[in-house]
């Protein structure tokens, strides 16, 4: 059976070692998957390969059965990634940068509007308080914002997006107790921001294996090998344990 997302006989070598090894991974329609491993695992390393954007050394990766290589960018459009590193653009605003999110599904006009800073869209003012910021910050540029201000920037972008899968590297790191509760709602498409599309899959890499519990399903990865993949009511804490583990 085809999954919406298919990584198959994946393999990213590394001098003589390997970032992943022998992966086979499935993500279906609605599944909430959070992955886990410690630092160094291979965690990065899967989603850039999930999204396209690291081309492994052997295997396939499918999206609705075809091969990311042969997507358009609208197609790739439907892939959402928030990186650990962020990427935002320093120089504009946080609305500008928020609109980015959109601009596979807008024309060259409107994206040379954004970079004039003239769009101010509802989406992307209710994208902005879903994650916690007022509309003051919208002309802020976002070189000015603390690290925990531009964490919200880019997850506001990421809805921004409407992606059909959303694949986020760790997300919650750099925020506020409070705000990572609130986030997961978001990510986990357990609070609705009308008129807003939440990605109803996503695949999210945690550094904190307390927060599974609203997941559906749990990935495991040491040493850049899956070690289990179950659903999350299934896992014991002894798994848990042999991921953090040197051996």
């Amino acid at each position: 059976m085809t999954g919406l997302l298919d990584l198959k006989d994946i393999e990213v070598r590394e001098n003589n070692g390997y970032r992943l090894k022998d992966i086979q991974l499935s993500i279906n329609v609605g599944e909430k998957i959070a992955l886990l491993g410690r630092s160094g695992a291979g965690k990065s390393t899967l989603i850039a390969v999930a999204n396209g954007s690291l081309k492994p050394n052997s295997g396939k990766v499918s999206w609705r059965g075809i091969e990311l290589k042969f997507l358009n960018n609208r197609q790739r459009n439907e892939i959402g990634t928030l990186w650990q590193d962020l990427r935002l653009v320093e120089e504009l605003t946080v609305s500008q940068n928020i609109n980015i999110g959109a601009l596979a599904k807008k024309n060259f006009l409107w994206a040379f509007y954004n970079l004039l800073g003239t769009i101010k869209t509802k989406e992307c003012l209710t994208c902005l308080q879903a994650v916690g910021l007022d509309n003051v910050f919208l002309t802020t540029p976002v070189q000015e914002l603390s690290g925990g201000q531009r964490q919200r920037v880019a997850i506001a972008r990421l809805l921004m997006q409407q992606a059909e899968l959303l694949l986020a590297d760790e997300p919650l790191s750099n925020l506020d107790p409070t705000l990572v509760d609130e986030v997961l709602k978001l990510f986990l498409n357990k609070r609705s921001i009308d008129p807003i599309n939440i990605p109803k899959t996503c695949l999210i890499s945690l550094h904190r294996p307390d927060l599974i519990t609203n997941f559906t399903r749990v990935v495991g990865l040491k040493r850049g090998r899956i070690i289990f993949d179950c659903q999350v009511a299934e896992l014991t804490p002894l798994e848990i344990n042999s991921l953090y583990k040197d051996r």
